[in-house]
């Protein structure tokens, strides 16, 4: 079992990949959009099929105050997007997932705060930031959505 973590941006999309046992996000590279993520769409679904993902989650970008921007409606449409082209595929037998991963949403409020202090304690440079920052926004919103269900299921 694998989760796959996703951090929409306009230049870059983050992937993070968590380990089989569900303890761990690792950073699992970016993809370069040029201002449009629904360019990523295809890569996504390689790597869903590559690394046999059925958990998928998705950056909300909601507001600090709880409300959905415009960011956030763009999420949701990225997500049910990838949905629909996943489920395609397979009535078409063009791809070799065989069931369509669930895709979830999580609340990614201060993901890029908290990817840019925890590059900091690793000791990476400001200026080298930016290359590796929406991965490691990938990885912190996949490691809260696995504590979360690692929570869900201890309770």
């Amino acid at each position: 079992m694998v989760w796959l973590g996703i951090d929409l941006g306009d230049a870059r999309v983050g992937l993070a990949l968590s380990d089989p046992e569900l303890t761990f996000a690792h950073p699992a590279g970016n993809i370069r959009v040029y201002g449009d993520s629904f360019q990523a769409l295809d890569e996504v679904i390689d790597v869903i099929e590559d690394e046999s993902v059925d958990h998928v989650v998705v950056g909300l970008p909601l507001q600090l105050d709880g409300t959905e921007g415009k960011s956030a409606k763009k999420a949701r449409r990225w997500a049910a997007n990838l949905d629909k082209r996943i489920r395609n595929l397979i009535d078409a037998h063009e791809c070799a997932i065989e069931q369509t991963p669930t895709i979830a949403l999580v609340d990614e409020r201060l993901t890029t705060v908290s990817a840019h202090r925890q590059l900091s304690q690793a000791n990476v440079s400001g200026r080298r930031h930016r290359p590796v920052v929406d991965q490691q926004a990938a990885v912190v919103i996949l490691q809260s959505a696995l504590d979360g269900a690692d929570n869900e299921g201890a309770a």
